[in-house]
């Protein structure tokens, strides 16, 4: 076969997969786009009906009531502590983690750690809800001398541990990725390891990390199963250790059964949490990752 052939044959197969990527590309954006029109016409037409002021910022949901309400305040006050506690414990955790198994690590201590992250990434949701329904929440009831430990406090945790696995494989890999010279050129001005680590390996990695915090987030945002078992599923306003709701378990535990005016209703908090999570989402690449463009 002469040269002119074998280079027709890979430009050929260079424009095939051009075209795949091209066409995969283009499903994940039409993915996208379906996926909001579809949110955005299910979900407007109860906003309307009931009102946007009274929906967004009503304080009261029953929903089954003979003169029903459907406030979903105490929801998205909820899902935002919620939220934000799991970050406040599951971040430096997971940094730390990462930091820890990417530069200081003995290679036989590492990767019998990293096999526990991995193994965390694959427990399903309604394991996790298990083991907090039947180990933490009695914990957590008798550490704090509560009647019931199924609360905002007990979700916390459990997200905490959750979101974990997402923040240090993806930093791990973020921080193993930084040119080693960066390092040595740190030590060689003087810099102890600490130092090298916190102000030159996790700086230039940053971008890196912040992908992680930002999945590990989301995974916090949109978790149902495992926070329905733990949380209590009462529809009040959000106290650290009473039980609460979020905007997942709401749409989950009221789906099955709903209809009419509820089942639009619960459509329109679905939306609230897509819209919710996009915001989320957008803040923290903005935030995390718009330094290093900057810089540049």
């Amino acid at each position: 076969m002469s040269v002119k052939n074998i280079m027709r044959i890979k430009n050929a197969i260079e424009k095939v997969m051009n075209a795949v990527f091209f066409v995969c590309g283009m499903i994940a954006i039409a993915s996208v786009v379906l996926i909001t029109i579809y949110m955005l016409l299910s979900g407007l037409p109860a906003i309307v009906e009931i009102g946007p002021i009274n929906f967004l910022f009503g304080t009261v949901w029953k929903s089954t009531a003979k003169e029903p309400s459907f406030g979903i305040l105490p929801f998205i006050l909820t899902s935002l502590w919620g939220t934000a506690g799991a970050a406040l414990i599951g971040v430096p955790i997971g940094l730390l983690t990462a930091v820890f198994l990417s530069k200081v690590a003995p290679k036989k201590l590492a990767v019998p750690v990293s096999a526990a992250v991995e193994l965390l990434a694959g427990i399903p949701s309604v394991v996790y809800g298990l083991v907090g329904m039947l180990v933490l929440v009695p914990a957590v009831a008798q550490a704090f001398d509560l009647a019931n430990g199924a609360s905002l406090f007990s979700a916390i945790l459990v997200l905490s541990i959750m979101i974990l696995p997402s923040i240090i494989s993806v930093s791990v890999t973020a921080l193993n990725a930084v040119p080693p010279e960066y390092e040595e050129a740190s030590l060689a001005l003087g810099a102890t390891k600490s130092e090298t680590y916190f102000k030159v390996s996790v700086p230039a990695a940053r971008s890196g990390i912040a992908a992680g915090v930002v999945l590990g987030i989301g995974r916090a945002i949109g978790e149902a199963m495992a926070v329905m078992m733990v949380a209590g599923n009462v529809a009040t306003m959000p106290e650290l250790f009473k039980s609460v709701t979020f905007l997942t378990t709401a749409v989950a535990k009221e789906m099955s059964y709903a209809s009419g005016l509820q089942r639009q209703a619960l459509f329109s908090i679905a939306l609230v949490l897509f819209i919710f999570i996009m915001i989320i989402n957008g803040v923290l690449n903005f935030v995390l990752k718009g330094g290093n463009k900057n810089e540049k």
